[in-house]
């Protein structure tokens, strides 16, 4: 039943460094659901908590291949198809003419994609979550770092996680309720 009161455990640190610190140890002590707060990007933090590559660079690839094909398939379908224009003997199907507009719309699609894909991938819009009941969290928009063991962590315990987030000298270690 503990279990289910609580979302997790965090921990609040006062420097970057630290942080990097204790993501590393905890996933060295066999954390897996954990998750790191910072002001500031901090680009060891993503290896430290073990976090895989994101699938945003394939969505991207997909919308500007989607976007290539629909911008010249459709100057294609335009100038052959529906509206034929032989114009000063020229071919129907003037490829040349077709690169820079289909150029384009391979940029709108990948933007679009890049767009929305960030937005499904990171879970939003998400308006409400459980580490916003932490006390302090606040700061972590201003001069504070914070790590967070979830509660859905196999090797979560509460007591030993909170002794484990203990000996990494935190400033303050927290319980955080649903």
């Amino acid at each position: 039943m503990e279990r289910a009161s609580i979302y997790g455990l965090v921990a609040e640190f006062e420097s970057p460094t630290a942080l990097v610190r204790a993501a590393n140890r905890a996933r060295e002590a066999g954390y897996r659901k954990m998750d790191a707060y910072s002001p500031i990007p901090i680009e060891e933090l993503h290896h430290a908590l073990g976090l895989k590559d994101t699938k945003l660079p394939w969505i991207v690839l997909g919308g500007g291949l989607t976007g290539a094909v629909a911008g010249y398939g459709l100057q294609f379908w335009a100038s052959t198809i529906a509206y034929p224009l032989n114009i000063g003997g020229r071919p129907l199907h003037s490829w040349p003419s077709f690169i820079v507009p289909a150029f384009e719309t391979t940029i709108l699609f990948s933007a679009a994609a890049a767009v929305l894909g960030m937005i499904l991938l990171n879970g939003l819009p998400m308006p409400y979550h459980p580490i916003f009941n932490a006390r302090r969290f606040a700061m972590a928009s201003r001069d504070r770092f914070f790590l967070c063991i979830e509660a859905k962590d196999p090797k979560f315990d509460q007591t030993t996680t909170r002794r484990f987030l203990e000996s990494l000298e935190p400033r303050e270690v927290t319980d955080v309720e649903h």
